[in-house]
């Protein structure tokens, strides 16, 4: 008789999941966060396995590693670690406009970022998500923020949702060469939720220089989050979507259209429809751009 495990634990597990739970580290939950510089990452070896081990007659090796408790730490982290005490937002978003302004480039931005500390993003996220594609093209891609996949490699859209895409643009004709792909947050936010309008202001000093230095012809925002951020509004996204508007970056007007998330098309294949023909209005403004003597001004 096959054993059947028990459908509450498996709730529990797909809840981890959800937000954000990759590994199991020790038997008890242990708050990192609230350590701040006193956390000590060191792992211990238990002087025995676990009960469950024990049970199952198992023996003792391999150990199973344990973390310390919180009250006795062993190696206090250096000096040099990043805090993760919370930078009030109107001081984080003035620090963030200064690293911003002062960067000359794209490798500059970066490094930029990589300094800040104003985002409470980083505390949770593994890596930075800056962007892929073309260092400057004519299209640039906005969406909302990094997941699971795109933290562990350190690049946006690089999960299925990415995937997903890369192939839509490819129905029209574009690759990763040709465009710019980011978000409007550099971080991932814990268990993949969207990310809060202060965790945006923050990160959009950096934002606004990035699209001042790949200067696009054209901003394609993908999702609610990315649509409202940059485009103002309290309106859905399936009532913006598809419609030309403008976007005032460092005193040029661009180009900007709203579309559906490439994660919304996964749940939804059925709004797939809707984004092909946003697609092809982008398409049209391309193909009028090579025309000589083309017009590069708005429509509704």
């Amino acid at each position: 008789m096959t054993h059947q495990p028990d459908p509450r634990l498996v709730a529990l597990l797909a809840w981890y999941r959800d937000m954000g739970v990759t590994d199991a580290l020790a038997d008890d939950p242990l708050d990192w966060l609230a350590l701040g510089d006193k956390a000590d990452l060191g792992i211990v070896h238990g002087s025995s396995p676990p009960a469950a081990a024990r049970d199952q007659g198992l023996s003792q090796e391999p150990q199973v590693p344990r973390v310390p408790q919180a009250s006795t730490p062993s190696a206090p982290l250096p000096a040099t670690h990043r805090s993760f005490a919370p930078m009030p937002t109107s001081e984080a978003e003035d620090s963030a406009r200064a690293a911003a302004s002062s960067a000359a480039s794209l490798e500059e931005l970066r490094a930029a970022l990589e300094r800040f500390e104003g985002c409470a993003l980083r505390a949770t996220a593994k890596n930075l998500c800056f962007y892929r594609g073309a260092a400057t093209g004519r299209v640039m891609i906005i969406g909302e923020a990094p997941g699971r996949e795109e933290d562990l490699e350190g690049k946006p859209f690089v999960g299925r949702a990415g995937q997903l895409l890369d192939k839509m643009l490819a129905a029209i004709g574009l690759s990763e060469a040709d465009v710019h792909i980011t978000n409007i947050v550099y971080w991932r936010p814990p268990g993949n939720r969207t990310p809060t309008p202060q965790e945006a202001l923050v990160c959009r000093p950096f934002l606004m220089r990035q699209i001042e230095l790949v200067q696009p012809e054209f901003l394609l925002l993908l999702g609610a989050a990315a649509a409202k951020h940059l485009l103002g509004g309290t309106e859905g996204i399936l009532r913006i979507r598809g419609k030309w508007r403008e976007v005032e970056v460092g005193g040029r007007l661009i180009p900007a259209m709203a579309s559906l998330h490439p994660a919304y098309l996964l749940r939804s294949p059925a709004q797939k429809r809707l984004a092909w023909r946003d697609l092809l209005a982008l398409k049209v403004r391309l193909d009028e751009g090579d025309r000589p003597g083309a017009a590069n001004g708005v429509s509704g």
